[in-house]
């Protein structure tokens, strides 16, 4: 039983690594083109309504898509000071705790953002902006599909806490709990 969850964990992870590759090449673009777009503005008086808003739906790509893959790698902001003082049994019960209230927090999320991108899909919202981008709701899909990722990543995050502390029931996962 606990071979299938450990195999499941890596797809979960190998997936989300995947996804922190693209990620970065949205950084890329994004940085691309906001330096593009401020060229064009002030050296040629010249700008995009369009261009504007697709920086903002690249951030937005970059913080949904990339929030699980920062959890992944302990890229995460945690108060450090009072969990290094911590036992190891202490920090196991605190990421797992941390865990479990994430996916919480996640899933409340993804059932508030279904109607907001299915109200959004069913008219067909765009831009208000003449010369902005169509079909917004793509850009708001993302929202529920962010914590979709943050809710499988934590779970393949609990998969490797209790191998943790039950190595008999898997490979046990690296000191830091990051494979």
């Amino acid at each position: 039983m606990q071979q299938p969850l450990s195999k499941a964990a890596g797809g979960i992870e190998a997936v989300i690594d995947r996804l922190g590759s693209l990620t970065a090449w949205i950084a890329l673009i994004m940085i691309g083109l906001v330096a593009t777009n401020v060229i064009l503005r002030y050296a040629f008086s010249f700008g995009s309504v369009w261009a504007q808003e697709l920086e903002w739906h690249l951030l937005a790509a970059l913080i949904l898509l990339g929030m699980s893959h920062a959890l992944q790698r302990g890229d995460n902001v945690r108060v450090d000071l009072f969990y290094a003082r911590f036992s190891p049994r202490t920090k196991q019960v605190v990421d797992v705790v941390s865990a479990l209230l994430l996916i919480a927090i996640s899933i409340h999320f993804i059932q508030l953002s279904l109607g907001y991108v299915e109200q959004s899909r069913s008219i067909n919202e765009a831009s208000p902006d003449p010369g902005g981008i169509p079909y917004r709701w793509l850009v708001k899909s993302l929202i529920p599909l962010g914590y979709g990722l943050l809710v499988l990543q934590q779970l393949a995050h609990l998969v490797r806490l209790l191998q943790q502390k039950h190595p008999a029931l898997g490979t046990p996962a690296k000191e830091d709990g990051h494979v």
